[in-house]
């Protein structure tokens, strides 16, 4: 890519969209053209086939997608499928139509078999059952890799996808219902310290940022005892002390990998600017397996997640676990040599990066 190429980033805004736009104006791009919500509707296949015709941009980042976590990904299944293919359909598409020069697809590490043998590596996608509780989300992520596969061997398009483990950083999505687990984590240890401290300055000022379920700092304190509790949330007398006891679903047991967003962009561009479909793709008659893992290759189990957020946070009271809850895959770790071998690793730790998205949101 050249400085003044232009480029398109579909989801801007989010967590992964505006890494990449940060990472891009950090290294001297700045010819961008976006596709604000709810200005465009990304599943409106007329809508972009005329912005497309209209900007014509060379390079493209598909980073737009309906995103959340095991809750969220289980209860609206049909959502997940439906949107997230019109989205990536629509803009792989009509990339291919204006004669864009590279498209980068992101997908996610779902896409991997349920128990599938770790670290998880490339060529293990197709090759077993996935997890159920997000199998619509992985399937439109499977098709979007297919998606780019086949339009590279039928029309000579140079489009790549990578494969991000679990991710976060600025402009996470803290969503007590539907957020990943490591946000939803960092909020629920916030409110609990809050709670537990009596700061009801610092729990209204959360709540007018992000209300939960239109309770937002104005609602009185009983309402916003009952919403917290919903959430498993609550303040309650242990050894005649006051504690907060914060509920998490599930045993803890599951491993799991993240990264922090800034890396994700950093490899992102580093692969658009020096990595090419015709690198990737095998000198075979069967062509597969070209997306590219994007990750740490080191896993933690939420059992220790919690107890490192919960020592960088601050938060001081119980933590409660759900069995009755679904844990969602045992293990979840990619295998990153091929991304190693092409010469990016990462370099944010997982305690450097939770301490500096808590600073960033709660701060």
């Amino acid at each position: 890519m050249k400085f003044e190429d232009k480029i398109y980033i579909a989801g801007h805004t989010g967590l992964v969209g505006s890494s990449i736009l940060r990472n891009l104006e950090s290294k001297g791009y700045s010819n961008f053209v976006f596709t604000p919500y709810p200005e465009y509707d990304l599943r409106d296949q007329n809508q972009v086939e005329l912005f497309f015709e209209k900007e014509k941009p060379e390079y493209v980042f598909l980073a737009a997608a309906k995103v959340g976590g095991i809750v969220a990904n289980n209860t609206y299944r049909a959502e997940f499928i439906y949107d997230n293919l019109q989205i990536q359909n629509n803009i792989i598409h009509f990339s291919y139509k204006c004669g864009a020069k590279k498209l980068l697809f992101l997908g996610s590490s779902c896409i991997y078999p349920k128990n599938c043998p770790q670290p998880m590596k490339e060529e293990y996608l197709l090759t077993d059952t996935l997890e159920y509780t997000n199998e619509p989300y992985a399937i439109a992520k499977i098709t979007g890799i297919k998606m780019c596969e086949s339009y590279n061997l039928q029309y000579g398009t140079n489009f790549i996808s990578v494969m991000p483990t679990n991710l976060y950083g600025p402009n996470d999505n803290y969503d007590l219902e539907k957020s990943h687990v490591l946000p939803a984590i960092i909020r629920k240890m916030h409110l609990g310290k809050c709670l537990m401290e009596n700061d009801w300055d610092g729990i209204r000022t959360d709540l007018d940022k992000l209300p939960i379920e239109e309770i937002d700092g104005k609602s009185s304190e009983t309402e916003i005892k009952n919403k917290l509790l919903k959430y498993g949330i609550k303040l309650e007398t242990r050894n005649s002390k006051l504690k907060t006891q914060i509920t998490l679903w599930g045993t803890g047991s599951p491993r799991r990998e993240f990264l922090y967003s800034d890396d994700l962009a950093d490899a992102c561009v580093f692969l658009m600017e020096n990595t090419n479909f015709a690198d990737l793709k095998a000198d075979k008659k069967e062509v597969r397996n070209t997306h590219i893992n994007i990750g740490t290759g080191k896993d933690i189990s939420i059992k220790e997640l919690a107890e490192l957020i919960k020592e960088i946070v601050g938060f001081e009271g119980n933590i409660n676990w759900d069995g009755s809850k679904p844990d969602g895959t045992p293990q979840k770790l990619l295998d990153v040599s091929k991304l190693n071998s092409l010469g990016w690793k990462d370099k944010i730790s997982l305690r450097v990066g939770i301490a500096k998205v808590y600073q960033n949101y709660f701060g």
